[in-house]
């Protein structure tokens, strides 16, 4: 499986944008889709999940201002950023596990995307 993202760039604070992770090759019914972020000096925070049966999930630090959301047609996973601050600013990444049909803490993900730049200047 290949994962390719994009949308990332440069933004003013309380603009926003939509990243995309197209998923290519074999895939499977059953799985796990997540985004995760880096940003400089700092670990790697996983932001928000999706499994196959549409139940998504948010870290605090995003929740009620990004959007996870699938189109199960085209393979495509995606991150709505709305009202993005500077503290936003980061590398962000999709991930995939298949053969899972929930998203669990500590759920290991087998196949990552190339990662985005997404920059937030106030």
């Amino acid at each position: 499986v290949r994962l390719e993202e994009a949308g990332g760039g440069s933004v003013q604070a309380g603009e926003s944008l939509r990243l995309s992770c197209a998923a290519s090759g074999d895939t499977y019914p059953a799985y796990c889709l997540a985004w995760f972020r880096q940003a400089p000096g700092k670990e790697r925070e996983q932001i928000a999940t999706i499994d196959a049966g549409g139940f998504a999930t948010y870290a605090d630090s995003v929740k009620g201002r990004f959007t996870i959301s699938e189109d199960t047609k085209k393979d495509i996973l995606y991150l709505q950023m709305n009202n993005l601050k500077p503290e936003d600013t980061a590398t962000y990444s999709c991930a995939a596990e298949y053969g899972i049909w929930t998203c669990r803490r500590g759920t290991e993900f087998a196949f990552w995307g190339q990662g985005a730049q997404v920059t937030v200047s106030s």
